[in-house]
């Protein structure tokens, strides 16, 4: 299991929403990720290799080397 990205939720909390310190840490995680989203939209899952094959061979290197 991942630990909790602490520094981000932090520096998140406390930098991008001025939170007050007791504010943030009255906070659950849930309208903490609530938070997140609505300032950064949402999540999207990362590309996949099919993706990136399809985005390379739409978007080819003009130079490529070999």
């Amino acid at each position: 299991m991942t630990p909790f990205p602490w520094d981000e939720a932090i520096g998140f909390g406390l930098g991008v929403l001025r939170l007050p310190p007791t504010q943030f840490w009255a906070m659950t995680p849930r309208e903490l990720a609530f938070a997140i989203r609505a300032v950064r939209g949402p999540v999207q899952a990362p590309m996949d290799r099919p993706m990136l094959d399809e985005l390379m061979a739409r978007f080819p290197d003009r130079n490529k080397r070999t």
